[in-house]
């Protein structure tokens, strides 16, 4: 429709202009989930469009018509992945089948987590059973500080238990000063003989930290995951990491197990849920996304598992993403 249409035309020709202009401000979803396509998928919503609100200078757009995020490597990363911290292997090879079906294409696991072996259990059955590709599954893994004085080897073994050839991402899982950037290097050469695509950090807290690392190296982080929900919103770090294209991923992204309650209890967050007709946690996964935030549930719960994929039918309004938004108290659940 053309909205420029040659006024003075008389009071009809006003009123229709007028008209035309209320039905473009609707169809344009300022308000609402008007973004959404046929399907019923968010579609084209990248970080800083509106409803989301201002952008981070420099931090790689979401795309949500293919639910991923360009990484600075150059790969493309899923924005929902399954966590599966505290899975034992069993379990965390039946999560790792179920997120698959569901349509998760993104498996989040760590060495410390003890469950390499069950994720891969899980993938190869996804795979054999012809849901999946190889190449279709975004693996992400984590070195442990004492295997940071012997990183080739803890690469090696970890491609071992997950049975794979090649990790998608693999980080270190903790700043240690006394030798993370030895074990940050033994990353870069696996990347450069094919081991790993994508490398980064997790539980770096403060700039001059990470800056510390950067500076020591030679890839500049992909991914930097550390604790970010609704009541930490990592708002710093993230807007300190856009420099260098990394990415934050949230980890305890509904809390953590212990404290996922304290954050369905919320008010605004179950207000919202309310008006949406979805469940708080939907609601907080759905916030995530639309900040900036790749995200990792973890569940061992099948139906909860096929819940926290089912987030692409509605969209935070700006006035609730404002909400959320001052339910920040920079406070963490946990203490690593």
């Amino acid at each position: 429709m053309n909205r420029r249409q040659r006024a003075g035309e008389g009071l009809a020709a006003l009123l229709l202009l007028l008209c035309l202009a209320l039905a473009g401000c609707s169809a344009t979803g300022g308000g609402g989930s008007g973004a959404e396509t046929e399907s019923g998928d968010a579609g084209g919503v990248v970080v800083g469009a509106s409803p989301q609100g201002p952008a981070v200078s420099g931090y790689p757009a979401f795309d949500f018509d293919t639910r991923t995020v360009t990484l600075n490597s150059g790969y493309e990363m899923p924005i929902l992945g399954l966590g599966t911290f505290s899975l034992s292997d069993e379990e965390a090879a039946d999560s790792t089948y179920w997120a698959l079906k569901a349509g998760f294409r993104l498996i989040d696991t760590a060495r410390i987590y003890g469950n390499e072996t069950g994720v891969g259990r899980g993938l190869q059955r996804a795979i054999d059973e012809g849901v999946v590709a190889r190449e279709d599954v975004f693996i992400t893994t984590t070195i442990w500080t004492t295997d940071y004085d012997d990183a080739d080897a803890a690469i090696n073994t970890s491609l071992e238990r997950l049975g794979v050839d090649y990790i998608d991402l693999m980080i270190l899982h903790h700043s240690q000063p006394a030798n993370d950037v030895d074990a940050y290097q033994a990353l870069e050469r696996a990347v450069g003989d094919g081991r790993l695509r994508s490398i980064g950090l997790s539980n770096y807290y403060e700039p001059e930290d990470f800056d510390r690392l950067v500076e020591a190296t030679s890839i500049r982080p992909a991914l930097l995951q550390n604790e970010t929900h609704p009541y930490h919103q990592s708002g710093q770090m993230k807007e300190h990491i856009a420099q260098y294209g990394t990415v934050l991923e949230s980890w305890f992204p509904l809390g953590g197990r212990g404290n996922t309650q304290t954050l369905f209890d919320d008010e605004t967050i179950s207000d919202i849920a309310r008006a949406h007709g979805k469940s708080a946690a939907q609601v907080i996964i759905r916030w995530h996304l639309q900040v900036g935030n790749v995200c990792i549930p973890g569940s061992s719960n099948q139906q909860h598992i096929n819940e926290d994929y089912d987030v692409w039918d509605f969209e935070l309004t700006e006035a609730e993403m404002a909400r959320m938004a001052a339910l920040e108290r920079d406070a963490r659940f946990s203490n690593y």
